[in-house]
């Protein structure tokens, strides 16, 4: 009987090495700037065109290599950094398994140029999946630049799957955020399509996150700094009123490598439960340093999920560092003991109290019966009547049009006159004007109710049915717009004044790449360098506002719906601008307005879910009803 096993030839092989280690181009983009730091490198550039589709570059001042080493590190398994067993659990390098640029050369065509420090001539390499068509010597700069072409261009299957430029691009530019976030004392810079997204000089930690970040966050952080002979934090979090509706500017970073921790973040969450709403996510950049003995680093390809030989001890610090900072800080709630001007104006209080009104004071019944000894409890009855006739009368008053206001009673005359409430003008209603509201609209069956500011109860033939009212506004918007795209754009609502719209550079790059779209669903925007844009007009059906935190908002849902869906950016966009500018709960809605929203829903080609898959009403029918309450039994 014929041998069937085999052994696999080398490219095919790191062809399936790769597809744990390169999964898109921002998988190479986090190898080779990590392999450029671990060269000890001070100055390091990354070349993008197309979302790293086409090209994907890393020039850098480091060691460089020799021209064996610059042939070897292609090879699988080619490390510097691992001698023995013991090695890997001291590792302190980024890049120590010898895959990555074996991976990379399986899956691209690569141009390596590189020269040792003193020396007068580099060496070029050239590697066409896995196979080395040149190697020479060439004049080059000191240091490393490796470029990376038409990835996945011999597995065509791969990068079939990969994501349109805008999704590829915000990869990339996570990646090269984590990276330049964990070593601020090196210069870094992004440049994609020969436009540069980020220049970022050396400096400190709270430059490099502002620089990042934006300039809006330079007076809100607050420092983060605990030691110990068992592991190190420090860091910033961002004060309250940074934290977001949505996952976005948390970074952890252990022995200045970035993981992903849902354990650490809930310490952190924790350490902000009592301060920030429940559903909300505060800013924080912190950096634990452990000794490597008690960390596991190689339990996953992208090195990004770690283990910790006591994950209790680390939460309990972290929490306890965070909380002890906060507190430093005084960023807790706090009461304010100054008196209001207009207070300070009274009489009572500005005028000197005299011998004259001192002495009246002191014969008053009143006052005796609550300075003599063990007569607190004592009232003079004789006086009663005339000392505190106007106290019954100020409490009799006030009562009556207390309970008049809360209880409908008998009109009078003058009452029936008074101008109907406009409820649409009272977003604050009170309860007595609710309960009202409830009686009006329920004497006609055919006029919606609102229940609970959340949801539209509306009667139909067979029963009743309830909508929620953030769900179905969420449907209505997501065609609106899908219209939008497909069919006639929406209308502008151009500004009086246009705004200048400030962005952190890997927002303004995301702006960048989606906005013809932006302009098809109604946005006027126009760049205007330095990661600025004017905003010119907005969509007809947005109400003017705060414009700068109305697309803030917007492209943080985009940033939450692009790790959760399988989907291209136009869907991303029109779901996030559906969420974004749907009516939330809470909301106090005319009849009309329920009308129309119960109205378009009913017009929409799914008007029983939201985009999300969210149910947008449910109906009740009256024979259901008649079962609950035992009618036929």
């Amino acid at each position: 009987m014929a041998d069937i096993i085999n052994l696999l030839p080398d490219n095919i092989a790191n062809q399936i090495a790769a597809g744990e280690v390169i999964q898109r181009p921002a998988s190479a983009v986090k190898e080779l700037l990590e392999n450029a730091v671990d060269a000890g490198a001070t100055e390091i550039q990354l070349i993008i065109k197309d979302a790293g589709k086409e090209l994907v570059q890393v020039i850098d001042n480091g060691g460089g290599m020799s021209e064996t080493d610059a042939r070897m590190c292609f090879e699988r398994h080619a490390t510097s950094k691992i001698q023995s067993i013991d090695d890997l659990f001291q590792i302190t390098t980024m890049g120590f398994r010898g895959e990555a640029l074996a991976s990379i050369a399986a899956v691209s065509q690569v141009e390596l140029k590189t020269r040792k420090r003193g020396e007068e001539v580099g060496t070029y390499v050239e590697i066409d999946n896995s196979f080395v068509n040149k190697q020479e010597p060439c004049q080059t700069a000191e240091g490393t630049s490796i470029a990376m072409k038409n990835l996945f261009f011999n597995v065509p299957a791969r990068r079939n799957f990969l994501k349109s430029n805008a999704a590829e691009m915000r990869h990339i530019v996570d990646e090269f955020i984590r990276v330049a976030m964990s070593f601020p004392q090196l210069q870094f810079s992004l440049t994609s399509n020969n436009q540069q997204l980020f220049h970022l000089d050396k400096g400190s930690l709270k430059q490099r996150i502002v620089a990042i970040l934006g300039q809006h966050y330079n007076a809100r952080l607050v420092s983060v700094k605990e030691t110990t002979d068992y592991m190190n934090v420090y860091g910033f979090v961002g004060k309250p009123e940074t934290a977001k509706k949505t996952r976005g500017d948390q970074f952890f970073f252990v022995n200045n490598r970035f993981i992903k921790s849902s354990y650490l973040n809930h310490a952190v969450m924790n350490a902000f439960a009592d301060i920030i709403p429940a559903d909300s996510f505060p800013l924080y950049v912190l950096f634990i340093d452990v000794n490597p003995e008690h960390v596991d680093i190689n339990v996953h390809p992208t090195k990004q999920e770690i283990k910790f030989d006591d994950e209790k001890l680390m939460y309990a610090f972290v929490q306890s560092a965070v909380k002890h900072s906060l507190a430093q800080f005084s960023i807790t709630a706090t009461l304010d003991f100054d008196l209001d001007p207009s207070i300070q104006a009274l009489d009572a209080v500005s005028k000197p109290f005299t011998a004259q009104q001192q002495s009246e004071s002191t014969q008053s019944p009143l006052y005796k019966s609550f300075t003599q000894a063990n007569q607190a409890h004592m009232i003079d009855k004789s006086s009663n009547s005339s000392n505190l006739k106007h106290w019954k009368d100020l409490y009799e008053t006030s009562s009556k049009d207390t309970y008049t206001s809360a209880f409908p009673v008998e009109q009078e005359p003058e009452q029936e006159t008074r101008p109907a409430v406009t409820y649409e003008s009272q977003p604050h209603a009170t309860a007595s004007v609710i309960d009202e509201r409830w009686q009006d609209t329920a004497t006609d069956q055919k006029v919606p109710v609102q229940v609970h500011q959340q949801y539209i109860l509306s009667q139909i033939k067979s029963g009743f049915i309830l909508i929620d009212q953030q769900a179905a506004h969420e449907r209505i918007l997501y065609e609106r717009y899908q219209r939008a795209l497909q069919e006639t754009p929406m209308a502008t609502q151009q500004s009086l004044f246009p705004q200048t719209l400030q962005l952190p550079p890997a927002d303004a790059a995301l702006v960048s790449e989606m906005l013809s779209d932006l302009q098809t669903l109604g946005y006027d925007l126009e760049p205007f360098g330095n990661n600025t844009f004017i905003v010119r007009g907005t969509p007809a059906d947005i109400q003017n506002g705060n414009n700068q935190a109305t697309i803030e908002n917007l492209l943080e849902q985009f940033k939450n719906f692009s790790h959760e869906l399988k989907v291209n950016t136009r869907e991303q966009l029109i779901r996030s601008m559906a969420r974004n500018n749907a009516i939330p709960a809470g909301k106090i809605l005319a009849a009309r307005e329920m009308q129309n929203i119960i109205d378009e829903l009913f017009a929409c080609s799914m008007p029983n879910v939201a985009p999300g898959g969210k149910f947008t009403f449910i109906s009740f029918k009256l024979t259901d009803l008649a079962r609950m309450f035992e009618r036929g039994s």
